[in-house]
């Protein structure tokens, strides 16, 4: 299963961009960058990205990357 992630380049700009360098490391992820994924709320007090559709939050880049690791493994790949 491919897993499909996106940011916007705000959030990039904000500090996702760590997280993104990581992601785009694994040939199952699928990263790709927005002007915008509309999820402003969210991304302008988050750090956030999008994972196959649901935005997943976080407090710190460090945290967004664990909390996106966990979801892939929980929520996408224990469904399967």
């Amino acid at each position: 299963m491919r897993v499909n992630i996106a940011f916007c380049v705000k959030n990039l700009a904000k500090g996702s961009e760590k997280v993104r360098q990581q992601l785009i490391k694994d040939p199952d992820y699928n990263v790709a960058e927005y002007g915008c994924t509309s999820f402003c709320g969210i991304c302008s007090n988050f750090y956030v990205a999008i994972v196959n559709g649901k935005p997943i939050k976080a407090e710190s880049p460090d945290e967004l990357l664990d909390n996106i690791n966990d979801y892939v493994d929980t929520e996408l790949f224990d469904g399967m």
